[in-house]
């Protein structure tokens, strides 16, 4: 039975020596608890100390890395089934298939208009992550060739998916300095894949035909050292690929079982004949609980939505989702384009720029940090009072780029007006819409 912060602050040095990344040993057992740290990141444990917090120093879902440079990602690492008991960390990565046999310009052809496919949210660069390179006939110099390309030319991180050994061999020759990941042991070929991954230091994805199944095969690999392994119970139908999610993320969570403790891998592609209902099984994963979903190609209209979903889940729900305060150009103003203030909730800056955007009229958008408040609530704590956006108005540098002294306000905090001006004196501080809706033709019509 797993330990409880105190019982393993304990067995801790108590040194507070800050080495393992918080501040106290306090705070590390309480990570140590809740599986957000490993015991390997404190250097004064004694042995005997670790015996004891083995089991409570290891994630109930093991967090497993995979992939170099900017795409890399970790999926795995959860400590909760629902996201409004504390929040889900390790978002899922988004895969598209390439099949090995692909001619060399049409892969290039592919990478180069999924690589384009990057969205700016909230100051995030939103897009996917992996190509899942699927052996076709067992070619393995199809397969390496493939993979080289896709490892040496794109930014994308690899799936190689063979259950063959020896393509799987030349695929990892190609591009493990990528840290792909090997898909898949089967009970068929677990000796072999699993010395493959031992000797490459490789992730490794392990499939069965049911959740049972996977269950010798995870505790074959854990006896033969391998840590990093990600799961496919096999399930291809919808309903019975959901209840798998389900029942392995609360086998791992609830009942402490380490040998489903591990991120998983689903496959949207195998389960539609068409893009638009592997975005509905996609989106279905990302809410429950794929590590890593893969699709049959990536299009702007499907990978948009999936990867905003996925934004909203894996954000803290207890933090509003934010903007950096300052100042926002909206189109190509110019020293007489307009100024108006917000606060700094996403959603409302979205909204704003956005009906900003639409009217066609360029303007300045300062963003005013209220904590992640809307408007009306903001000012109803104080956060967006009158003297506080004077000042900012005052010291944001905005007067270096107009030659106007008028800044437009939200109409919700009209009551603000006085005392901007008397924080703000030259200035004129008009009263905009209360709908941002209403916001393009009140700009068209200045």
């Amino acid at each position: 039975m797993a330990l409880t912060g105190i019982q393993i602050f304990k067995l801790l040095p108590k040194t507070n020596c800050k080495e393992c990344g918080v501040p106290t040993c306090l705070a590390f057992a309480m990570n140590l608890a809740s599986g957000k740290a490993e015991l390997d990141s404190c250097p004064y444990v004694s042995e005997e100390a670790k015996a004891q917090l083995a089991e409570a120093s290891a994630p109930p879902i093991r967090p497993v890395a995979i992939g170099k440079g900017v795409r890399a990602f970790t999926v795995g690492g959860e400590t909760v089934l629902y996201r409004h008991e504390k929040t889900f960390y390790n978002k899922p990565a988004l895969a598209a298939l390439v099949p090995s046999d692909i001619s060399d310009a049409d892969l290039q052809a592919k990478l180069k208009a999924w690589n384009a496919f990057q969205y700016e949210r909230v100051g995030l660069n939103l897009r996917p992550e992996a190509v899942a390179l699927k052996d076709v006939g067992g070619d393995a110099a199809a397969f390496a060739k493939a993979a080289k390309t896709i490892a040496e030319t794109s930014e994308f991180n690899l799936v190689l998916m063979t259950e063959d050994a020896a393509v799987m061999k030349a695929g990892i020759e190609a591009c493990g300095f990528k840290r792909p990941l090997m898909y898949a042991a089967t009970a068929a070929n677990v000796e072999e894949f699993g010395t493959l991954a031992k000797e490459n230091n490789l992730p490794l994805a392990v499939k069965a035909d049911a959740v049972e199944g996977l269950l010798p095969l995870t505790e074959k690999l854990t006896e033969m050292g391998l840590k990093d392994l990600v799961l496919d119970s096999g399930s291809r139908e919808i309903k019975k690929a959901l209840e798998d999610q389900v029942a392995i993320r609360r086998a791992a969570l609830k009942d402490g079982n380490r040998q489903v403790g591990f991120p998983t891998i689903t496959f949207p592609c195998e389960m539609a004949s068409n893009l638009d209902v592997e975005t509905l099984i996609g989106a279905m994963f990302i809410a429950k609980y794929g590590g890593i979903i893969v699709f049959s190609d990536f299009s702007g209209e499907s990978l948009f939505p999936l990867l905003l979903e996925r934004l909203n889940i894996y954000t803290d729900p207890q933090r509003p989702m934010t903007v950096t305060e300052g100042i926002y150009e909206i189109g190509t103003p110019k020293e007489d384009s307009p100024v108006l203030v917000t606060t700094n909730f996403a959603l409302t800056y979205f909204i704003v720029s956005g009906e900003v955007e639409g009217s066609k009229v360029p303007a300045w958008l300062l963003i005013k940090d209220s904590e992640g408040l809307s408007v009306m609530t903001a000012w109803a704590a104080g956060k967006f009072a009158g003297d506080d956006v004077g000042m900012f108005v005052k010291k944001c540098g905005i007067e270096d780029k107009v030659k106007h002294k008028e800044v437009i306000i939200p109409g919700y905090a009209a009551a603000i007006v006085g005392d901007m001006e008397e924080e703000l004196p030259g200035w004129t501080v008009t009263v905009g819409p209360r709908e941002a809706a209403h916001i393009p033709g009140f700009l068209r019509s200045r």
